[in-house]
């Protein structure tokens, strides 16, 4: 995490009325507010993360604000942030996510909500019953705003049995073939799809590689590193990844200190024909710490 890059944040902050610094664009970054708003521009290739902290904040700005978003990434993402302030009483305008226009000095009201469970977290275990056997998740809404509810129509693609009953999702093995993704909008995905294409038939393609560089790792390289030792072949270039499926074999793998290498990894495991041994498997504890109770629930 002290890798990732924080520096995109600095110049937008400065000119919000928010005094910052951080050691060269990396962590530790010193922050002191208030912001007051104004007029900025700001970088959305990157995460989408800081411009949904700034949609959140800038509300209870003393002045008006109009962001300026270059190249935003992760668009379902942002449209979570505005639906949620919306229901909290927060009024967010945007021009196409070019351009925000957000009014201040508002105030959040108190409301009952309920908060859906989560797909990203949910996709691994998907996948581990698309693989593996039958699993069924509760409290995931399939018409949800999130990202990476992007996850059962990859499933559907690779023809996995996937079914649906109110907020119950139940995902089960099949005879799995390769198939075609754009993640470019659910980066997060990545790794879970790793897992799906090592067990389908053919090559499958997954375009969006250029999101994975700033991750907790970069999940291109360790993807392709980690499965290349447990037999699975895994080509990128700027843009697309291409998994050959194939025989998962037992192997020494090591998580790269990222939750969701080593979830994959897991996942990928399942089915293999021999030992599989996940160095650093308790870094899913930074999104899912009973990830491991859970898998073991259902092999």
């Amino acid at each position: 995490m002290l890798k990732r890059p924080v520096g995109m944040m600095e110049e937008p902050l400065r000119n919000l009325g928010v005094e910052v610094r951080s050691e060269g664009g990396r962590l530790p970054i010193t922050v002191k507010g208030p912001v007051h708003g104004g007029e900025s521009f700001v970088d959305g290739s990157l995460s989408s993360q800081f411009i949904s902290g700034l949609l959140l904040a800038l509300p209870l700005a003393d002045r008006d604000t109009v962001l300026h978003i270059g190249e935003l990434n992760s668009i379902p993402y942002i449209d979570m942030t505005l639906e949620v302030a919306k229901k909290f009483g927060i009024m967010i305008e945007h021009e196409d996510y070019r351009k925000f226009h957000i009014r201040g000095s508002q105030k959040y009201t108190p409301v009952e909500y309920s908060v859906e469970g989560d797909w990203s977290a949910a996709s691994c275990i998907l996948v581990a019953g698309a693989i593996a056997g039958e699993v069924t998740l509760t409290n995931l809404n399939p018409f949800s705003l999130q990202a990476d509810v992007a996850i059962l129509d990859a499933l559907e693609r690779a023809g996995a049995g996937i079914a649906m009953h109110s907020n119950c999702v139940t995902a089960g093995r099949r005879e799995l073939r390769a198939f075609e993704f754009d993640a470019t909008h659910c980066p997060d995905l990545f790794p879970a799809l790793a897992a799906l294409a090592a067990y389908c038939k053919g090559t499958t393609v997954i375009k969006g590689v250029s999101r994975l560089t700033h991750k907790e790792s970069n999940r291109a390289d360790a993807l392709a590193s980690e499965f290349d030792r447990m037999g699975i072949d895994i080509q990128t270039d700027e843009e697309f990844m291409k998994i050959r499926g194939g025989e998962v074999r037992g192997a020494v793998v090591n998580s790269h200190n990222d939750h969701r290498i080593a979830m994959a990894t897991a996942v990928a495991a399942l089915g293999a024909t021999g030992k599989i041994t996940i160095e650093g498997a308790e870094a899913v504890g930074k999104s899912y710490p009973s990830f491991w109770n859970d898998l073991d629930r259902i092999t």
